[in-house]
């Protein structure tokens, strides 16, 4: 796919390793094809995804420092999970020194890693590229995909149920975005199923 943006198409293979590289055209790529099937900005999906991980490749202690110098407050779980520095370090590189205004651009890069709660269309469609573009090879990947092409809140659900738990498999801390995110998208579905107070769960909880 030839983007509409090759200035940045340039900058970006001069910032990340071959690999990441190749990554982000999968991304953009992905990114696109979902914006198509869900009526999102193809333009901004292309643009979000090709950025989205700009900052990947920056020394962990440089997007410390940056995120310390930003407007961005940090939570002790952010702290403590390096891991996911480069989203929010790629928002501030895309506001601050491409000079990008678009709210929803710059959110769905910030947010490509945690989500949050109330993501736009957008932020769905690049949090959900990322996790399903081409390179991406992992024991769920089809089905994620198949997943991510009917249903984006379904998707969503299903992936951060897979990644929090993993997390607190290892004993790692959650980021509060995710949390959110997950809990709206889980809240969201017991209202649809006709189970807004969660009684599934209580009666389930009575039963052991």
């Amino acid at each position: 796919m030839k983007t509409h943006y090759p200035e940045y198409e340039a900058l970006i293979r001069e910032r990340l390793t071959p690999k990441r590289y190749r990554h982000s055209l999968n991304v953009m790529e992905r990114a696109v094809e979902l914006a198509g099937i869900f009526g999102a900005d193809p333009c901004k999906a292309e643009l979000a995804g090709l950025l989205h991980d700009a900052e990947k490749s920056t020394d962990p202690k440089i997007l410390l420092q940056s995120l310390e110098k930003s407007d961005i407050l940090l939570s002790d779980a952010d702290r403590a999970s390096p891991q996911l520095w480069h989203a929010p370090c790629g928002y501030l590189f895309a506001r601050d020194r491409l000079g990008i205004q678009d709210a929803d651009v710059l959110n769905a890069i910030r947010y490509h890693t945690t989500g949050r709660a109330g993501m736009s269309l957008l932020e769905k469609v690049v949090y959900l590229a990322d996790l399903t573009s081409a390179d991406r090879d992992f024991s769920d990947i089809r089905k994620v995909r198949k997943l991510s092409e009917q249903d984006l809140d379904a998707a969503l659900l299903y992936s951060l149920q897979f990644i929090l738990g993993d997390l607190v498999a290892q004993g790692q801390p959650l980021q509060q975005d995710s949390l959110a995110c997950y809990n709206q998208l889980a809240l969201k579905k017991a209202f649809r199923a006709g189970d807004p107070g969660g009684k599934a769960n209580v009666r389930a909880g009575a039963e052991r």
